[in-house]
């Protein structure tokens, strides 16, 4: 298994657009081969700060999600918005 935690940051200009692209890529990769968790989080004490969890069965799993047009189209719009980090764990 595969989790990544997708750190974003974002602006307070661009927080509802950024929250809605986020909740629809969150929609469409719940539908992805291989996807065993995808969430969306938002923090209780800033704002500017929301966490995308993604969980994948493996690695193939997750290179697929990467060419799917949800991702291509809409993880680019994301990093316009806000400045993302990510960190990836294997277990």
């Amino acid at each position: 298994m595969i989790r990544l935690n997708v750190f974003i940051r974002t602006t307070e200009s661009n927080r509802d657009e950024l929250v809605t692209i986020a909740r629809e890529l969150t929609a469409a990769s719940l539908r992805d081969e291989g996807c065993v968790a995808y969430d969306l989080y938002e923090s209780a004490t800033r704002r500017d700060v929301l966490l995308i969890c993604e969980t994948w069965q493996d690695e193939a799993s997750l290179a697929a999600h990467a060419r799917q047009p949800h991702f291509t189209v809409l993880v680019p719009r994301l990093r316009e918005l806000g400045e993302m980090k990510t960190e990836k764990f294997v277990f």
